[in-house]
């Protein structure tokens, strides 16, 4: 089910070593100015509204084109098509890069002066985490304001994947950036095509998007505001444009509707594409989504039944309130209308394994994804029938499909380290002071790309007042969770570097 492509030894390549770098420095000169463009729509935004910030835009849109300029013209004459090494440095390099270059706007503009923090907003966006270091979000202006719920949209299918849709620059090497950000347990090729897939994904994506805007705007949202959350929704993100988040506008119709969305962004979008093409039986026979949509049920009525038996609320309330909690930690969203460090202790547990749960696969959603607990639950299973039967043959199976030893094998192996990052993290946050339990939430939140945690950094709290130290490391398990572990930490393997 995961395809595997190695051209790292392409006939009539034009190279000096296993990495293009040329070829890499022009790619990435592209996304430069691609990024370029999305900060000067921010810039108009800014005009619309006749405030300042505009000019921060165009200074950094203008330090963009200078970059991105020098990149293509040192990039030239690459000769080449890119190899899984280049692809999966491209992807790498362009996250941290957007990052970097998308931070400044903040940065210049005085509102956030701490590069330490400007740097953790603007990865948190492209991620689509949706933690903060803000504690007067509406202070903002509104250019940057749209800039935050830009990265997460942009950020929610792909910064690469937004580009090959974009513009057809990369012609063969589509395929091979797409399989490098896209990484996971499986790639649902809805047409042969990388670039054609991307506009068919980019096409449900905003028209999800555009849905949402004119449903938030029943419900007595503005234009913009239902702009920038339907951006930062259907992205499962989490940035609001308000400090209380959801909760500003007190609508159980508002909530419902958020609640609804952020489940289905989590839906793998290939299934969406299918439905369309009169195929809908993808939809509803879809393994992964039966067990993401039943993890969501279940989680949600226990703790609807805590908090109606322990008096929170009434009945309605506590299903809206544990349901819109529910989905948005599932789902990596991050919105809130509730402290649910106030809830009961044992529902802190439930929501822990929310967020490391996650969504689906081929989604916008963050976590370890719910395709992989399914085949892990298979396995597991098997193991107690195979103990009784030692000489029955026992397969794991999705939607019908044989899933084989080698990509069980690949599963156990993303969990271990995804687990041994969360271990890792939750030492080193520790060691630098942050409490037991705040440590583990945070952790598991960043590698998530979930948002909120636990105790003095849950959802009603930003994350602002966390060592230096501690939110670079957070900010490098953002960028871990969104590439899915094995991209990222394959450019620190020595043979990746090495002929082999």
């Amino acid at each position: 089910m995961e395809r595997i492509y190695d051209n790292n030894n392409i006939s009539g390549r034009k190279r000096t070593g296993l990495i293009n770098f040329k070829l890499i420095s022009f790619i990435l000169g592209v996304l430069v100015i691609v990024e370029a463009g999305l900060l000067a729509l921010c810039a108009c935004v800014s005009l619309l509204y006749d405030e300042s910030d505009y000019i921060y835009f165009i200074y950094t849109m203008l330090i963009n084109i200078a970059l991105g300029v020098v990149m293509i013209f040192a990039g030239r004459d690459n000769g080449g098509e890119i190899t899984r090494r280049d692809g999966y440095y491209i992807v790498s390099v362009s996250w941290v890069l957007f990052s970097a270059l998308g931070m400044l706007p903040f940065y210049l503009s005085g509102y956030i002066p701490s590069v330490t923090d400007a740097f953790f907003e603007t990865m948190s966006g492209f991620t689509t985490t949706g933690a903060t270091i803000l504690n007067d979000i509406e202070a903002l202006p509104h250019g940057l304001l749209f800039w935050r719920s830009l990265t997460q949209w942009i950020g929610g299918l792909g910064i690469v994947l937004f580009t090959i849709a974009l513009i057809p620059l990369f012609s063969g090497s589509s395929q091979q950036l797409f399989l490098s950000e896209a990484t996971g347990v499986t790639h649902s090729k809805i047409h042969p095509k990388a670039k054609v897939m991307a506009r068919y994904l980019w096409l449900i994506y905003i028209g999800l998007t555009s849905i949402l805007v004119v449903l938030l705007m029943l419900g007595g949202m503005n234009l913009f505001d239902a702009v920038c959350h339907s951006f930062t929704t259907t992205a499962t993100g989490g940035f609001s444009t308000k400090q209380d988040s959801i909760l500003f506008w007190n609508s159980p119709y508002i909530e419902y509707v958020i609640s609804i969305f952020m489940v289905v962004s989590s839906i793998n979008f290939s299934l969406f594409y299918m439905a369309l093409k009169h195929r809908p039986d993808h939809l509803l026979k879809d393994d992964e989504l039966h067990w993401f949509i039943k993890s969501v049920g279940i989680i949600t009525l226990i703790i609807t039944a805590a908090l109606y038996f322990n008096d929170y609320y009434d009945l309605e309330t506590s299903f809206r309130r544990a349901l819109f909690q529910v989905a948005s930690i599932h789902t990596s969203c991050g919105f809130a209308t509730d402290d649910y460090n106030l809830w009961p202790t044992f529902t802190w547990v439930l929501l822990i394994f929310a967020m490391l749960s996650g969504g689906c696969t081929g989604s916008t959603s963050g976590g370890i994804k719910s395709l992989r607990f399914h085949i892990i639950a298979q396995n597991i299973k098997n193991q107690f029938k195979q103990m009784l039967h030692p000489r029955a043959v026992l397969p794991v199976k999705v939607n019908d499909e044989l899933i084989t030893a080698q990509i069980s094998a690949v599963v156990y192996t993303y969990f271990a380290i995804y687990l041994l990052c969360i271990f890792v993290g939750w030492t080193l946050l520790t060691i630098l002071g942050v409490g037991f339990v705040e440590s583990m939430s945070l952790v598991v939140s960043a590698i998530g790309n979930v948002g909120p945690a636990l105790g003095e950094y849950g959802p009603v709290y930003s994350w602002a007042s966390l060592p230096d130290a501690a939110k670079w490391i957070l900010s490098v398990l953002m960028l871990i969770g969104r590439l899915e572990i094995f991209g990222i930490l394959l450019l620190f393997y020595h043979r990746y570097w090495k002929d082999n």
